[in-house]
């Protein structure tokens, strides 16, 4: 039996009348959404911190005002956004009304990832509702805390005969994707991204992919090592490393690596402590399959700061590797957690040879004062079939990025006609 079917021919039967359409429809349920962040703040930040050990600022700041900041964007263009755009006509349409209008997918369906589980479930769920969508959305079961209040909780907030939310695991989620759907959003690894975008061409469903990778840090020797370093820290470990964004092995000269060292040090133990397992501030690994695997990137190069690990408390140090190899375990898939491998070149030119060597990151950085090397990243990578944009996250400056996604990284809104 499809313990799905029945759910999927009810939103089905809920978008074809139309219930979705109205601009008044569409604000009563972003308004709901809202309500549901802010009643139920300390509950999800209890939530986040059985999860992932997320501190209540980690969880704010990464989550929750994210969510919240997505709601008021809505609400304050909504009507702006639903309004027909008018185009210029041609010889052929001069007797015609030109315009376009934006009509909603369907049914949409929301795959969400482990890591922010809150924030990478609700923001597409804003555009989705935004443009008068259905929705099933498939939280992560890894993060069990969070999976459980937007099964029991963020319901009575929507309209459930337009809204769903599916549990399960894998097996779940491959029967879940059997159905057809007119739009699905993934979020999370390549592997799983294929199979994702295998189930949606068999029904021509557009998908939006955002995936994972390495994603590299260049640095100049120009640059001051303590703001680098400060920057650095800051972002690799925040969420324990477990950020898709987050920079995943560093490029430099070996006298900036020399350099470069003590500021890490510094930068850890001025944002952990002396004890980094006893402070507020740092994260967890989400589960043992994941600190195994982690444990196991350990034994790469050389630890030159950290390297500690406690299996029973999923801790992992934040730590720094140097000694690396290129064909290391630790350079052949994402790290995703809070180890950061030095590796040293001898130029710029080395640097940019290296990474095009290499699968398309999903953000790229780079630290220099000279602003001819962003500018030399940009023109390097302009042969990429990744699109350049810059970098969302505040974390690293003169930086630029490659979002990797099959299609448009902006959430499920509408179709153009």
């Amino acid at each position: 039996m499809d313990a799905f079917e029945d759910t999927v021919l009810r939103l089905r039967e809920a978008f074809s009348s139309g219930r979705t359409q109205p601009a008044a429809f569409r604000v009563a349920q972003l308004e709901g959404l809202g309500r549901f962040l802010q009643e139920n703040k300390q509950l999800l930040q209890d939530a986040l911190a059985q999860d992932l050990h997320k501190s209540a600022f980690e969880s704010e700041v990464s989550e929750i005002a994210i969510s919240q900041g997505e709601v008021d964007l809505a609400l304050r263009n909504l009507r702006a956004w639903m309004k027909d755009q008018k185009v210029p006509k041609n010889l052929v349409t001069q007797l015609d009304s030109a315009f376009i209008r934006k009509e909603p997918f369907g049914l949409v369906l929301i795959i969400a990832p482990w890591n922010y589980p809150l924030n990478l479930i609700l923001v597409p769920l804003v555009g989705a509702i935004a443009a008068g969508n259905c929705v099933v959305l498939k939280p992560s079961e890894i993060s069990k805390s969070i999976e459980k209040i937007l099964a029991e909780v963020l319901p009575r907030y929507l309209d459930q005969s337009c809204f769903a939310v599916a549990l399960g695991g894998p097996e779940e989620t491959a029967r879940l994707l059997e159905h057809r759907f007119d739009y699905i959003f993934f979020t999370g690894n390549p592997r799983v991204g294929k199979i994702v975008m295998a189930a949606a061409a068999k029904h021509l469903t557009p998908v939006t992919l955002e995936l994972g990778g390495k994603n590299p840090c260049y640095v100049d020797d120009n640059c001051d090592p303590q703001t680098v370093a400060n920057r650095l820290a800051w972002f690799r470990y925040f969420n324990t490393g477990q950020t898709c964004v987050a920079p995943d092995y560093v490029l430099c000269s070996s006298d900036m690596q020399e350099r470069l060292l003590p500021a890490l040090q510094n930068a850890i133990t001025r944002f952990y402590g002396d004890d980094p397992q006893n402070s507020p501030n740092l994260g967890r690994i989400i589960n043992q399959k994941h600190f195994k695997r982690l444990q196991e990137l350990l034994s790469c190069g050389r630890v030159a700061i950290g390297g500690q690990s406690d299996e029973s408390n999923l801790y992992i140090a934040p730590t720094v590797l140097v000694d690396v190899q290129e064909m290391d375990k630790v350079m052949q898939e994402e790290v995703f957690g809070p180890i950061l491998p030095l590796m040293t070149v001898r130029s710029l030119d080395e640097a940019i040879d290296f990474i095009n060597r290499r699968e398309k990151p999903l953000a790229l950085y780079a630290f220099s004062n000279n602003s001819q090397v962003p500018v030399e990243w940009a023109v390097t990578m302009a042969s990429s079939p990744l699109t350049p944009s810059p970098t969302t996250e505040p974390a690293c400056c003169a930086a630029q990025g490659w979002r990797r996604s099959t299609t448009s990284v902006t959430p499920p809104t509408h179709r153009e006609t």
